[in-house]
């Protein structure tokens, strides 16, 4: 834990974890494949690793997609598709 992207992807990760249990035990019809979040998750480690490899402008825009993925395809704000 030594660089910034292996501060920002832990912290993505964990949201990450926090949605799926949350999820997990709603009562919702309709639950979320768990296929759904290996984009981000395989995202968060392959940013982390360009970021600690002097690739940090491949990894920003990485880790951007990845928060993009999560606010547009998994919907944590709002009610899930």
């Amino acid at each position: 834990m030594s660089t910034i992207y292996d501060w920002v992807t832990l912290a993505i990760f964990g949201g990450l974890v926090v949605l799926f249990l949350q999820r997990s035990v709603d009562g919702a019809e309709k639950q979320d494949s768990i296929w759904t979040y290996l984009p981000p998750a395989v995202g968060c480690a392959v940013a982390n690793y360009l970021g600690n490899h002097d690739q940090q402008a491949i990894a920003a825009v990485l880790i951007i997609a990845i928060v993009g993925y999560v606010i547009f395809i998994m919907k944590p704000f709002g009610q899930k598709a």
